[in-house]
């Protein structure tokens, strides 16, 4: 009877040592995963940046306006030219 015990308990603590390494096989894992993930979040966030500061250097109006005048030949039209358009106000409730 006893025998019996003492070998039930020590496959018991062999199972649970079993699955204390498995456990912590797969937090190791995770974990890498994990700095693998920020990392390459951390690299998003550079390109993303970089990115709408070219945006932002493509998109200036002097730029656009140097565009216009030598590509398509645009200009300004001269100041008896330009009317303003005024849109009707609505009525604030």
């Amino acid at each position: 009877m006893t025998s019996r015990l003492v070998f039930l308990l020590f496959l018991a603590l062999i199972g649970s040592a079993l699955a204390v390494v498995s456990s912590q096989h797969k937090a190791r894992k995770l974990y890498l995963d994990l700095q693998r993930e920020q990392t390459t979040a951390k690299q998003l966030e550079i390109e993303w940046g970089q990115l709408q500061l070219e945006q932002g250097t493509w998109s200036t109006h002097a730029r656009i306006e140097k565009f216009a005048v030598s590509r398509l030949g645009m200009m300004a039209p001269p100041p008896g030219r330009i009317e303003i358009v005024r849109l009707p106000q609505k009525d604030k409730p």
